[in-house]
């Protein structure tokens, strides 16, 4: 008669595991779980996520991600980073305008891989040299064309302000007053033409209508005109 050995990590009286076996510590990663934390999030939204429902997804005990991460608040963090670190910033030319125009674009095509992480990766403030490449590059950018460091930083945090508010419109929030879509544009165009002020009646076709594409086009070039017309304004004082 053949004596069966049990394995290793069993214990006598314990009842075999079933379903998905726990992946081993060795299998287990940093990047594994903040991939998965994208997962989650892709999913269900930033409020999904947790400590255990990221567990849950790689099939492992809630605790042994406490070897990669040291909680929710900085595995949203290794998030946030890891997206910002996969922007692939274009090169810069030395033309002030296109670059601005090719970094904002560049931008908002990573943001839009993972549009439910959008708020998360728009608003959280990382320390990390990976999280704030992004930032220093911009910064880069304006001192190249002549801007001194505090003018930078200044015009850095306007960009800023407008990019990430047109995306965090697209990707967290509904249109301002108008819709997507031909029959809820209809519908909102009656709507606003209904509401008998003047005002609203002239612009309801356009009010009514909403394309993200054409949205975010027109504030990126609103804020760029404005940014490359303040720098050239300083070089002519």
């Amino acid at each position: 008669m053949t004596t069966r050995t049990a394995p290793a990590d069993s214990q006598p009286g314990t009842p075999p595991r079933r379903g998905r076996p726990r992946k081993g510590s060795s299998t287990l990663t940093r990047d594994a779980v903040v991939a998965a934390a994208i997962s989650v999030i892709d999913d269900e939204g930033v409020e999904g996520v947790s400590m255990r429902t990221v567990a849950r997804r790689l099939g492992v005990d809630p605790k042994s991600l406490y070897n990669y991460v040291d909680g929710k608040d900085n595995l949203l963090d290794a998030v946030a980073e890891h997206i910002l670190v996969g922007v692939a910033l274009p090169e810069p030319t030395g033309a002030l305008d296109a670059d601005l125009r090719a970094i904002g674009r560049t931008f908002r095509a990573a943001t839009l891989a993972h549009p439910r992480a959008g708020a998360l990766v728009l608003t959280r403030q990382l320390s990390s040299s990976a999280g704030l490449q992004p930032v220093a590059t911009v910064l880069s950018v304006l001192r190249t064309a002549g801007c001194g460091p505090e003018e930078a930083v200044h015009l850095l945090r306007t960009l800023l302000a407008s990019v990430i508010g047109t995306l965090l419109r697209e990707v967290a929030a509904g249109p301002t007053f108008g819709v997507v879509g031909p029959e809820a544009t209809a519908t909102r165009q009656r709507d606003l033409e209904a509401s008998q002020l003047p005002v609203l009646v002239e612009a309801a076709p356009h009010l009514a209508r909403f394309r993200h594409d054409e949205e975010f086009e027109y504030a990126l070039d609103l804020i760029v005109t404005a940014v490359t017309r303040k720098v050239d304004e300083g070089h002519l004082r």
